[in-house]
């Protein structure tokens, strides 16, 4: 491909908007260009990267058995409201009114749309199992999109549903996914932690998510480099066993005058205690109404997306002043004693002893509390989320603490799906039974994004090989001079001959402009035709070290064999 015939918007500066490298590098290099907020064009480059990822995606589940379909992007509200996700999807969920004022959702994901084909079309044992798998574009309202195509209201999603007449075949289905998703991303060159994961707005019984490391990530995770453990922080079990405080007596309970003093930092250096003893009371608001208070130690973080699963409800919040007000609750100084609505505790805060809470009254605090003498909570429940240094579920070494950017999430059903929408087979014992479904996606746009935040240096993207948008950039340096005008032509078609992917920058440009643009663009093998071809030589760069080495022209064609 000649550049002068084809489509590289290359920019000098940074859009404004941009943030993290692959948002810069992308949009800088002619890869991708916004329409709107969350919604993305992909440009002739971006295109060409995108069909590679989806083709590597696309070997590994041909592999697997999974047979690709496709299904509308529009689906009907009915389906939804079958499962209950048409409320519990929340405002993310894009909804649409036809003409007839019938209601409809672009598809974020497709488990309603892929049952309902399935209970139209099985019917018996025999007919399972099965695996169908979709590339189609999703769409999701996102509050904040942002980030280039790591966060977009538009992407591009490979969505894969396996369907099994019992839970054990369906954990082997489950298996083979996941053997296929490290495949894939083994493929792909990048370097990913496989996570276990909260299951979401999908459901299910459990799930694994694939997180490609990045600075720019907004997957906390933690792991164990010790046992290979890893999880994301809304996932991870937290154990307490490596920081636990020693017993002590029971102290009489104290009430303490603390004046203005209300954070946990402050409370424990005004009474001179660790924050491990001061334990904090949160009210929260949960999605029904419901007003809970959830006591957790100080030095820990409440995590919501637990709290959220425990109650198995859509949503919760923390109390507003107001509302604390018109409950009677001090702000600042809440606690778990006297408190007129139900009390839950982390499980961290179960062995500690004497420790501190809130008064419920301004300016005091309790000191020397105790379970169950001063108060019992309803349950402990592990609300905490984990951090670095935690110790590891499996084999209690420290954990590590890294960021990065979902790429995959892989989730086993059960028959969450099957038996709201009436998804049933008849087994070999003539028994009705519903079918066990698992369901996994890949972000396919986001990898792009995910495979530049790994791949580049400060002058732009450094492609992996098998992903670039070509293979080999030729630069030819003065296209005033004949000379390297026809040298340049002759490896450019001899390029093509052999099968190499080829762009072939033609423009009558300036040296020092092919170059940036060649940096920025980020094709991995170069070939620069200059002042060089006086003495039959021609020079050649790797985009990764920037080495270069001089190859004669009479040679190219040996090179090329190599290159193949």
């Amino acid at each position: 491909m000649k550049a002068s015939n084809y489509f590289i918007p290359t920019l000098k500066e940074t859009p404004s908007e941009a943030e993290v490298p692959s948002h810069i590098y992308l949009v800088r290099g002619g890869f991708i260009r916004q329409l709107a907020a969350g919604l993305y064009e992909y440009l002739p480059l971006g295109f060409r990267v995108l069909k590679k990822i989806e083709n590597i995606i696309r070997k590994h589940m041909d592999e697997t058995g999974a047979l690709e379909v496709l299904l509308p992007i529009l689906t009907p509200s009915e389906l939804w409201q079958e499962t209950g996700r048409w409320e519990v999807y929340g405002k993310e969920l894009f909804k649409v009114e036809d003409r007839k004022g019938r209601l409809f959702a672009l598809g974020p994901t497709h488990e309603e749309t892929i049952t309902d084909l399935i209970r139209k079309n099985i019917r018996s044992y025999k007919d399972l199992p099965k695996n169908f798998y979709q590339i189609q574009t999703k769409f999701r309202d996102e509050a904040r999109p942002r980030y280039g195509l790591i966060r977009g209201r538009e992407f591009l999603m490979k969505d894969a549903y396996s369907f099994d007449v019992s839970e054990e075949m369906a954990i082997k289905s489950y298996e083979i996914m996941k053997k296929a998703y490290k495949k894939i991303f083994d493929e792909l060159g990048l370097d990913y932690l496989m996570v276990e994961a909260d299951t979401g707005a999908i459901g299910g019984k459990f799930s694994h998510e694939f997180v490609v490391k990045a600075a720019n990530g907004e997957a906390h995770i933690v792991y164990c480099e010790k046992c290979e453990y890893a999880a994301n922080v809304e996932a991870a079990k937290y154990e307490f066993e490596l920081d636990k405080l020693p017993p002590e007596k029971e102290k009489p309970l104290e009430k303490v005058h603390t004046p203005k003093v209300s954070s946990v930092d402050d409370v424990a250096k005004f009474l001179g205690v660790d924050t491990k003893k001061i334990v904090k009371t949160l009210v929260y608001i949960l999605s029904d109404g419901t007003a809970i208070a959830v006591l957790i130690r100080g030095d820990r973080e409440l995590n919501e997306t637990k709290l959220i699963n425990h109650f198995n409800i859509l949503d919760a919040r923390l109390a507003t002043s107001k509302e604390l007000e018109k409950m009677g609750i001090v702000e600042g100084f809440v606690g778990p004693i006297g408190l007129d609505i139900p009390v839950y505790a982390d499980v961290s805060v179960k062995d500690l002893h004497n420790f501190v809470v809130g008064a419920n009254e301004k300016d005091y605090h309790y000191i020397n509390v105790n379970i169950p003498r001063d108060f019992k909570p309803i349950e402990f429940v592990d609300f905490s989320t984990a951090k670095e240094n935690d110790p590891c579920p499996n084999c209690k070494s420290p954990l590590k603490e890294t960021t990065g950017l979902e790429v995959g999430h892989i989730f086993l059903l059960g028959t969450k799906y099957s038996e709201a929408m009436k998804a049933y087979f008849v087994d070999k014992d003539g028994k009705e039974k519903p079918i066990i479904m698992g369901c996994y996606g890949i972000g396919v746009s986001r990898l792009m994004a995910a495979a530049v935040e790994q791949n580049h240096d400060e002058n732009g993207i450094i492609w992996p090989e098998n992903i670039a948008p070509f293979k080999l950039h030729i630069l030819a340096l003065n296209m005033k001079d004949e000379k390297i005008r026809e040298v340049a032509e002759r490896i450019y078609n001899l390029a093509k001959e052999k099968g190499i992917e080829v762009l072939y920058d033609d423009r009558d440009m300036s040296a020092g402009a092919k170059f940036k643009d060649a940096d920025l663009i980020g094709i991995p093998h170069r070939i620069v035709v200059g002042r060089g071809v006086k003495n039959k030589i021609v020079e050649y760069q790797h985009r990764k070290d920037q080495q270069k080495q001089s190859i004669s022209i009479e040679n190219i064609e040996n090179f090329f064999e190599e290159l193949v």
